[in-house]
């Protein structure tokens, strides 16, 4: 039996084993995007080289301009929001940074966690098939003729094992793929981590040398 005829027979088990690859292909194509593309800064650490450069010297509307240009970045969001603060207490910049890298992790690791759920239950299913299909052909066997006993089983068999191979279909791909948006995910959460830890450090660096050239110009004075 091909898949294909398996499918056309056993339409209704296997809607539920379809309908959970299409929810995982949206989901794939959508965190990809995410990502890949709309959260990932192509250059990060000379983009933080710049933004450091440009904050240790005093030029926070430089700096700040600069994050435009990687409008939507997490990473660069973060900066934006301590540069925007910086001349506040150091206590308003730091809370500042954990709020926008508390809201921006959680975008990052949304849904991503859904594609191991639907590996679960994709396999889940499948099994459900399969169980369902011997259940099928055990019973069909036990009114059939003893010359069509073979067929039958055989038939049976074939339907419980492609419910199987279908639910493995959709889940092996959806671990695999799991395991590498964690993994990217893991190294956004890192860059937020890193950006916060970079602008806070220019900004005090920025205001102690402030300081320093303010005590000498009072000391000449």
């Amino acid at each position: 039996m091909g898949i294909l005829e398996f499918i056309q027979n056993n339409f209704m088990h296997v809607l539920p084993i379809l309908a959970a690859a299409v929810v995982a292909i949206a989901i794939i194509a959508e965190r990809a995007n995410t990502l890949f593309r709309t959260y990932t800064i192509p250059n990060t650490e000379g983009f933080f080289d710049k933004v450091r450069e440009l904050v240790s010297k005093g030029m926070m509307n430089e700096a700040t301009a600069l994050c435009d240009q990687e409008h939507g970045k997490p990473a660069a969001e973060i900066i934006k929001v301590a540069l925007n603060r910086a001349h506040q207490p150091e206590e308003l910049i730091l809370n500042a940074i954990e709020i926008a890298r508390n809201k921006y992790a959680e975008k990052i690791t949304k849904r991503t966690a859904y594609l191991a759920t639907i590996a679960n239950v994709a396999t889940l299913l499948g099994l459900l098939g399969t169980i369902a299909g011997l259940i099928e052909s055990f019973s069909a066997v036990g009114h059939a003729d003893p010359q069509q006993k073979a067929a039958l089983l055989a038939n049976g068999i074939s339907t419980a094992m492609n419910a199987t191979m279908m639910g493995l279909g959709v889940a092996v791909p959806c671990m695999v793929i799991f395991s590498f948006y964690v993994n990217k995910a893991n190294r956004l959460v890192g860059e937020l981590e890193a950006a916060g830890l970079m602008v806070h450090d220019a900004i005090l660096v920025c205001s102690l040398g402030g300081e320093d050239r303010r005590a000498s110009s009072e000391r000449r004075v």
